[in-house]
C-alpha cells in the first residue's frame, strides 16, 4: 500500500523531535567511530603479541556472546534506571574499557575487557535505536533512520582512517577511542529530558515472546547480520578465490560500503511511502538473493562486479534501515523498547552464525559455497516474507 494507515495518517502532522533524535545519533555514531578504530587495533596488538589467530578469534568471538547476553537485561536496567543514565553509565564503562586494553596485556583480561566494553556498547545501541524509533513521527520514520544507518555507517568507514593515521603503538590509538566515546556523553547529556521512558509492559514479559513478535523485523536483522559478519569479512576470500588480486577484491568491498552509505536516505524515504513495509522487505530479499546469484556469472569483470556489489550493499543494508522501521511502525513503549532489544539480539545471533555458515560452505564446496550460501539466508527470508504476507494481520 502506498498509502499511511489511520494511526499512521493522525499523526503526520506530528513534529521530529531533533533534539532527542540528534541526541542518539550523534551518541551511537561516535561509538561508531570507535569501533571502527578499535576492531582493526585490537587484532593488530594481539597479532604483534604473538597471540594465535585461533586465539585472536575466539576474543573476537566475545563480543557477539556479550551482546546476546547483554539484549534481553537492556530493558530491565533501562525501567529501573532510566534511558538516558543507562546510556551515560554504558559510555563510561566502555570508555573505561578503552583504556584498560592499553593497561592491562594479559589475555585473561582482554577477555573480561571485551565482555565490558560490548556489554556496555550493545545497551547503547539498543537504547540509542529505541530513543530514534520512539521520537520519530510516524511519517519520517523511514527518513529519520536512513539519516541515522548513513552516519553510524560513516563512523565505520572514517575508524579504520584513524587507526591507519595513528597506528598501534603506544596509548595514543587507545586514548582516541576512549575520548570519542566519551564525547558521546555530552549529546545524551544535552537531551537527557528528552529521553524516553519505558513503563512496564502492557504485552508480552518474555523477552523471547519479542524475538517472533515481529519475525519480519528480527529476521531481516538476523538476514542482515549473517551477510554482514560472514558475507562481507569472507568477500576478501571469495574474491581471491575467482581471481581478483588483493587491491581488486578490497576495492570491491568498499563498493558494497558506498553503498551501503549513499542508499540508506533513498530507502528510508521510499519506506515511508508504504504504511505495510513487509513488501519493501520481500523486495530487498529477492534482490540480495538475485544479486548473490549474478556473482558467480560476473567473476573477472571488475566494473560491472562493482556496480553490482554497489547496489546489492545498499539494498541489503536497507533490511536493516527497514525492518527496524518496520518494528517501529508496530510496537511502541515497553514494548518497542524490548523488541528492539530483540532486534539486536538477531542481529548479534547472525553474526555469529553467518562467518560459521559461509566458512564451512567455502571449505566444503569451494568458492561456489559463497553465493550458495548467501542465497539459502535470503531465499529463507524471503519465504517467511511471503508467508506472512499471505497471513492477514501478520506483523
Amino acid at each position: 500500500m502506498l498509502v499511511h494507515d489511520t494511526m499512521e495518517a493522525g499523526a503526520a502532522d506530528a513534529p521530529i523531535d531533533w533534539l532527542g533524535i540528534g541526541a542518539a545519533v550523534a551518541a551511537i555514531s561516535a561509538v561508531g567511530l570507535a569501533l571502527g578504530l578499535g576492531l582493526p587495533l585490537l587484532s593488530t596488538v594481539l597479532a604483534e603479541r604473538g597471540v594465535s589467530s585461533t586465539m585472536i578469534g575466539a576474543n573476537g568471538a566475545t563480543a557477539g556472546i556479550a551482546s546476546l547476553v547483554a539484549a534481553p537485561l537492556v530493558t530491565p536496567i533501562a525501567r529501573r534506571v532510566g534511558v538516558a543514565r543507562a546510556m551515560l553509565v554504558s559510555i563510561l564503562a566502555s570508555a573505561a574499557a578503552a583504556i584498560g586494553f592499553y593497561l592491562f596485556e594479559s589475555l585473561p583480561a582482554w577477555f573480561a575487557l571485551r565482555v565490558v566494553f560490548h556489554f556496555a556498547v550493545t545497551v547503547l545501541f539498543i537504547l540509542s535505536e529505541f530513543w530514534i524509533n520512539a521520537a520519530s513521527p510516524p511519517h519520517r520514520r523511514g527518513l529519520v533512520l536512513g539519516v541515522y544507518a548513513t552516519v553510524l555507517s560513516l563512523g565505520f568507514a572514517i575508524g579504520p582512517m584513524i587507526f591507519a593515521a595513528v597506528g598501534s603503538k603506544g596509548i595514543a590509538p587507545f586514548a582516541i577511542g576512549a575520548v570519542l566515546i566519551l564525547a558521546a556523553a555530552l549529546p545524551v547529556a544535552a537531551a537527557w529530558s528528552r529521553a524516553p521512558t519505558i513503563g512496564d509492559s502492557p504485552g508480552r514479559s518474555n523477552f523471547w515472546a519479542y524475538v517472533v513478535a515481529v519475525p519480519t523485523a528480527t529476521g531481516a536483522v538476523f538476514v542482515f547480520g549473517a551477510v554482514e559478519g560472514g558475507g562481507f569479512a569472507l568477500f576478501p576470500v571469495y574474491g581471491a578465490a575467482i581471481g581478483y588480486d588483493q587491491a581488486a577484491a578490497a576495492l570491491l568491498l568498499s563498493a558494497i560500503g558506498l553503498g551501503n552509505v549513499l542508499l540508506q536516505v533513498p530507502i528510508g524515504l521510499l519506506s515511508d511511502r508504504f504504511s505495510d513495509r513487509r513488501p519493501l522487505l520481500a523486495a530487498f530479499a529477492a534482490c540480495g538473493l538475485a544479486g548473490t546469484l549474478a556473482l558467480p556469472a560476473l567473476a573477472g569483470a571488475w566494473w560491472p562486479t562493482a556496480f553490482l556489489l554497489f547496489l546489492w550493499g545498499g539494498i541489503v543494508a536497507g533490511l536493516y534501515t527497514v525492518g527496524l522501521a518496520h518494528l517501529g511502525s508496530k510496537l511502541k513503549g515497553a514494548d518497542l523498547a524490548t523488541a528492539n532489544a530483540a532486534f539486536i539480539f538477531c542481529y548479534a545471533g547472525g553474526m555469529l552464525a553467518g562467518p560459521q555458515a559461509l566458512g564451512g560452505a567455502m571449505d566444503g564446496f569451494g568458492p561456489s559455497g559463497y553465493p550458495l550460501t548467501l542465497a539459502v539466508f535470503f531465499g529463507a527470508y524471503l519465504l517467511l516474507t511471503l508467508a506472512r504476507l499471505a497471513r492477514p494481520g501478520a506483523a
